[in-house]
């Protein structure tokens, strides 16, 4: 058998048409003969096991962009990536079924442990940035592109690389999120001229409450903010700012951050 037809492929891949189609379209998995005539599809026995592929990886939940990176990578890189992103998962998981259950406390009238809030100071900071509008399944790849392939190679920074979530990130809501990689501020303006797609700007000096490693994902987010909010009413402090995503070196964790009002222009 040198060709299949799409209908047939499908049945043998666990691939419905329509989503054979899509990946057509998207250049994740090509046919290897389009009829110049009619557009029909035909693919060889041969593209079986990366169709399979493609199907266990949607079910698994890997966004279609990493699919398409997970199939041009050597067979063991591959499984690394598959294994990194289930680590992902789970911790998403994890950090859900945490916040799932504070929520249940708290509508109930019991108390939840929350993780320590500590309150530091940040110097002011020349940050080189980039604003982005991003989907959940967008975050990593932007962030893998911009910190890992770019600037983590060569370039010097001042202190923990973080995100800003300006908006909310959800399948309903792109943010924007700002990337900001501290710079020394004595080289600043000739490492961004480097780099003339992303912006140089100084952040002022203030206070901010930070909450170490908490979990991963959305859900490690909406857990921190809880915590925050039950911290200020505690300590009677005000947010000055969005939440923050600290990416601490050498940990898979999230630790977040907001800004604080000082006490003389709003703090009790």
């Amino acid at each position: 058998m040198d060709r299949l037809s799409i209908g047939e492929f499908a049945r043998l891949s666990r691939l419905s048409p329509k989503a054979l189609r899509l990946y057509d379209e998207l250049g994740l998995l090509r046919p290897a003969h389009v009829a110049p005539e009619s557009g029909y599809r035909w693919y060889a026995p041969a593209q079986l096991d990366e169709a399979r592929l493609v199907a266990s990886l949607r079910r698994i939940g890997v966004p279609l962009a990493r699919i398409k990176e997970i199939l041009a990578l050597p067979a063991a890189e591959a499984g690394e990536a598959i294994a990194a992103h289930w680590g992902d998962v789970e911790a998403e998981h994890a950090a859900r079924r945490e916040l799932a259950g504070h929520l249940v406390n708290r509508l109930r009238g019991r108390k939840t442990e929350m993780p320590e809030v500590t309150v530091r100071e940040l110097p002011a900071r020349t940050l080189l940035t980039s604003i982005r509008h991003v989907r959940p399944a967008e975050l990593v790849p932007v962030g893998r592109e911009l910190f890992i392939s770019r600037l983590r190679r060569g370039v010097p920074r001042d202190g923990d690389p973080f995100l800003i979530y300006h908006g909310e990130v959800s399948e309903d809501s792109d943010g924007p999120v700002e990337w900001c990689w501290p710079v020394p501020p004595d080289d600043a303006r000739d490492i961004a001229a480097e780099f003339p797609d992303l912006t140089l700007r100084v952040e002022a000096a203030h206070e901010e409450a930070f909450l170490p490693c908490v979990g991963e994902g959305g859900a490690a987010a909406e857990a921190a903010i809880e915590a925050f909010r039950a911290w200020a009413t505690e300590h009677g402090r005000h947010p000055a700012g969005a939440i923050r995503l600290v990416l601490v070196p050498r940990s898979r964790a999230a630790s977040f951050a907001v800004p604080l009002s000082s006490r003389t222009s709003g703090g009790a």
